[in-house]
């Protein structure tokens, strides 16, 4: 009896941790990070905000998980762990025009990618991680197109990631300062066809 009510417990809190980051992930994407506080996200949630701190002390290790969170979401929306190749890269842009939709979570991204290059950073490690991740699943769709002779002669996966990586975050910054005039789907998608033999 005593273990069903442990586990129900269990249960209730990781329920209850899901959806304030859910709120979090909602809020932090129409205010950004900086607009956005702890005690609305715990209104959202029907808690007080000190049953929110028992679950996130700060709102630096909220902001962590919301991170991954973000990722795992898009990851799973867009099935990029289960492709490769042209098929992945293709991915890649269709999740780039799904962020036109989110502008505070894209700037969210892109301040914190520039403010975490500092050590001392709380994201540092997160994003250090995630471009190491990130370009090495690029880098191995491009590879793959290679072995199946869609990738256009000379052109080396790694260096092409890293271009990818660097465009795709260049984007984010020109759309955030001028969304009107400024296609990322478009840009990215032609970008990397210039790498192809095929159409993309």
């Amino acid at each position: 009896m005593a273990d069903d009510r442990r586990q129900r417990g269990y249960a209730k809190g990781r329920a209850k941790r899901e959806q304030i980051l859910d709120e979090a992930i909602a809020l932090f994407g129409e205010v950004g990070y900086r607009s956005a506080s702890l005690r609305e996200i715990a209104q959202r949630c029907g808690i007080t905000h000190a049953g929110l701190q028992h679950h996130f002390p700060t709102k630096e290790s909220l902001l962590l998980e919301v991170l991954k969170r973000r990722d795992e979401v898009d990851a799973a929306r867009s099935g990029l762990g289960s492709v490769t190749g042209v098929e992945l890269l293709r991915r890649l842009v269709e999740l780039t025009l799904r962020n036109t939709e989110q502008p505070g979570i894209v700037e969210l991204y892109c301040v914190l990618s520039s403010e975490a290059t500092a050590p001392g950073h709380p994201a540092h490690g997160f994003f250090a991680d995630r471009y190491t991740r990130t370009t090495s699943l690029i880098e191995e769709a491009f590879a793959e197109t290679a072995r199946s002779g869609a990738l256009r002669a000379g052109v080396d996966p790694r260096v092409a990631s890293q271009g990818v990586v660097a465009l795709m975050d260049g984007l984010q910054v020109q759309w955030l300062l001028n969304r009107a005039s400024v296609d990322m789907a478009a840009v990215l998608r032609a970008h990397i066809g210039e790498h192809l033999t095929v159409d993309f």
